[in-house]
């Protein structure tokens, strides 16, 4: 029967695959570009070579002239029964190969794609060095017009499809697995990532809830007779605490117990979806016939397809070249580091700016104003590092030499994720973890050139510095990233069709057949397209993996995360499938039956979420001490009263007192009103009055936190191993399929034994 018959080892393609690719002499599997070189130039003379290896290999090429030089190649159909022989599986009795049948067209691309890129001239010249010299400009396969591409572009790449199910199986056919996997795990990640979000709202709405209600904020809002130390050098007064009642609403409107619960949630949240993810992609390569396929034994059958008298590549390992390598990464993540400092200097002096402005909005919102605009500065830095890392990944990978391709991008990935980690998250680290926390006290502040004071939390606290930072970044990424993404490839095909240069033909349009009219016209417009650069995937991969950290690891001080990416995901979705389809050149069809090491990457994050939101919790939010001083200092227990709210009189407790005799000689103390005396003022810390150390109560606080910390984090990890415990990451199906398979084999080899026997 036809279904019994495969085409690969691994897949016995069904009839509704539209991937088959007849012999016709229209049929044309990579067109190469090039300009218009002088006969006898160097160029010209390479260009020939190249092309006079294909002939030898049994390649038919087509030559057309237009604005560029096309040259058209088709592969003979000996090189595809030579892949399916050899990688015919020997297991199963019923797999051998049928002459009758072709390979499916992503097959044939990347066969076509291997053996262009080992071709090797006389002069040893491959192609990727043919097209630095500029003989060759671009190499690429065909978008082809047929029915399976036309209802990609209309089912599938249009923004009306938005809530639409993807066709991940038409992706597949047409596309490959690799690029099917990505739009199959975004659509998965996309999917639960609604659940989170929904979560994260209804956190936020709680937290709305209790704006005007909660007991600190109150406190706060009322303490007018409460005279805060100047919070810079020059021209900042006292202040009074109560002038930051909204502020202080806002904080805990973000701070308060529904973040904890909501950060505990995500972590679990984050082993689950993995889990899920795992079992829905056994059971989509089990439905591809590709679980156990050898990305390896693929590579050696085309090395030797290409040349029978090809010798494989060792593995090798170098010490000395790996020790190198790290120090190098090394030595970029200080750089990172160092730029991370340079935005709190940025912020340092931003804030000694503003207070000294003549605008008394800015002077009143200093340290806000130094925070949003650190930010953007943030995002900028981003945007210029990401360039700069991709630069030193792909030097870094070179130096290693790696011995296949998928190891290359395993290489690159590693480096290029910690490299745009750090880039991401420095200047969040220390908002988080070290802003207030090394900046001393009153009389004996820590200064940058012994000049600027480092900068503080607001008196609210630090966590809704992490939330606007987090907010500002989320959204530009997410939007000026995206509109970048989808306009340059489309300005790009919009200048090159306008860019139309004077056809050069051998012959008028007249004496044109017609099929080579048609041919001329595809050739040309998918070469107006833009170009599909090799890591073109590996971008829209990372670019997600970044927002995965985002939305998991700082989830405690933004709830909102998991909406915005949520929100992102609908878009970039279809923002994908329009560049893939109508905006870029047809991407090569690679084989793949994972996401590859993007899944440990996934992982490694969930872990750090566990660690980030914790420690967020416990350091960077308030919801320590308060309970602290809840069940240690309050009237509750001091006074043994239950008819008050238990964190009554706390913002008086977490407030220290320090004496305006103390300050440093070179501070400008304000001028006080005539008859006015102050003696004191108030700042944020736990410190005794006569020698400003620190109190019992800061001991106390350092201990629960310290006691949270490492309780939250085995809870949230003994939690995710249960959870990937209970769900398996194979589904029991997929394991009976293979067993039944493995039964069915078994028994057919079993058949032909006592069939011979008694022949």
């Amino acid at each position: 029967m036809q279904d019994e018959i495969p085409l690969t080892p691994w897949r016995r393609f069904p009839l509704e695959d539209s991937a088959f690719i007849p012999q016709d002499e229209d049929k044309w599997d990579f067109v190469l570009v090039s300009d218009f070189h002088e006969v006898g130039s160097e160029k010209e003379t390479k260009r020939r070579k190249f092309l006079d290896e294909l002939s030898k290999k049994g390649f038919i090429i087509k030559k057309i002239e237009d604005e560029k030089l096309f040259h058209g190649v088709r592969a003979p159909k000996q090189i595809f029964r030579k892949y399916q022989q050899l990688l015919w599986n020997p297991d199963n009795p019923g797999s051998r190969p049928d002459a009758r049948c072709d390979v499916p067209e992503t097959t044939r691309i990347r066969i076509v794609h291997f053996i262009l890129h080992h071709t090797t001239t006389p002069d040893f010249e491959m192609l990727r060095d043919l097209m630095k010299k500029k003989v060759f400009e671009a190499a690429f396969p065909l978008h082809k017009k047929e029915e399976a591409t036309d209802f990609l572009k209309e089912k599938w790449a249009r923004w009306r499809n938005i809530f639409r199910k993807q066709p991940i199986e038409k992706i597949r056919s047409y596309f490959g697995e690799k690029v099917a996997l990505y739009f199959a795990w975004l659509g998965w990640y996309t999917c639960l990532l609604g659940v989170a979000a929904v979560v994260g709202l209804v956190t936020f709405v709680a937290g709305i809830t209790i704006f005007s209600s909660s007991q600190v904020s109150k406190e706060i809002c009322e303490a007018t007779d409460t005279l805060m130390c100047p919070l810079c050098d020059q021209k900042c007064p006292f202040w009074l605490l109560s002038d930051t009642c909204t502020y202080a609403k806002v904080t805990h409107m973000i701070d308060n117990e529904g973040t904890v619960l909501f950060a505990m949630f995500m972590a679990i949240w984050a082993t689950v979806f993995l889990e899920l993810w795992k079992r829905q992609r056994a059971t989509v390569v089990t439905n591809w016939d590709l679980y156990k396929w050898d990305e390896e034994e693929e590579e050696l059958a085309m090395e030797l397809i290409n040349d029978s008298e090809h010798k494989p590549q060792q593995y090798q390992h170098s010490y000395f070249r790996s020790t190198i390598i790290l120090l190098l990464v090394l030595v970029m993540i200080a750089v990172i580091i160092g730029i991370a400092h340079g935005l709190v200097i940025y912020r340092v002096v931003a804030t000694a700016f503003f207070t000294q402005s003549d605008f008394e909005f800015l002077r009143d919102q200093a340290n806000t104003m130094a925070v949003m605009t650190g930010a953007v500065l943030h995002y900028i830095t981003i945007v210029i590092m990401t360039k700069v890392n991709r630069h030193v990944a792909l030097y870094l990978c070179d130096l290693e030499k790696p011995r296949t391709l998928s190891q290359r991008e395993n290489n690159f990935t590693v480096k290029i994720f910690t490299f745009q980690f750090f880039t991401n998250f420095s200047s969040l680290i220390y908002i988080a973890f070290f802003l207030g926390r090394i900046n001393g006290h009153p009389g004996n502040y820590v200064r940058v050139a012994g000049k600027w004071r480092l900068e503080e939390c607001h008196p609210s606290g630090c966590i809704t510095d992490l939330f606007i930072q987090m907010a500002i970044i989320m959204v530009l990424k997410q939007t000026i990233s995206n509109v970048v993404e989808y306009l340059s490839p489309w300005v790009t095909h919009k200048l090159r069709q306008k860019r139309q240069h004077p056809k050069r033909r051998s012959m008028s349009a007249e004496e044109e057949e017609e099929e080579e009219e048609a041919c001329r016209r595809q050739w040309v417009n998918n070469y107006r397209l833009s170009n599909v650069e090799f890591l073109s995937l590996f971008d829209e991969f990372l670019e997600m993996v970044i927002q995965y950290s985002f939305t998991t690891i700082f989830v405690a001080a933004f709830p909102l995360a998991p909406l915005l990416a949520f929100c992102n995901n609908l878009l970039e979705i279809r923002l994908d499938a329009i560049k893939m389809m109508r905006l870029r050149r047809r991407i090569v069809p690679w084989k793949a039956n994972d996401i590859g090491i993007w899944l440990q990457v996934l992982e490694a994050i969930g872990t750090l979420a566990v660690i980030g939101n914790g420690l967020v919790i416990a350091i960077t939010s308030d919801f320590i001490p308060i309970q602290v001083y809840k069940y240690t200092y309050s009237p509750c227990m001091t006074e043994n009263s239950t008819a008050v709210d238990c964190s009554t009189g706390y913002i008086n407790h977490s407030l220290s007192i320090f004496r305006i005799k103390d300050f440093e000689s070179h501070t400008k103390i304000p001028k006080m009103l005539p008859g006015q005396e102050i003696t004191e003022c108030r700042y944020r810390d736990y410190r005794n009055a006569d020698d400003y150390s620190y109190t019992v109560q800061f001991w106390h606080i350092f201990a629960a936190r310290l006691a949270f910390l490492i309780l939250f984090e085995h809870a949230a990890l003994c939690v995710k191993l249960i959870a990937a415990w209970y769900v398996p990451d194979v589904p029991k199906t997929v394991k009976n399929q293979f067993r039944d398979r493995k039964h069915n084999n078994l028994y057919k080899e079993l058949s032909m034994m006592e069939y011979s026997t008694e022949v």
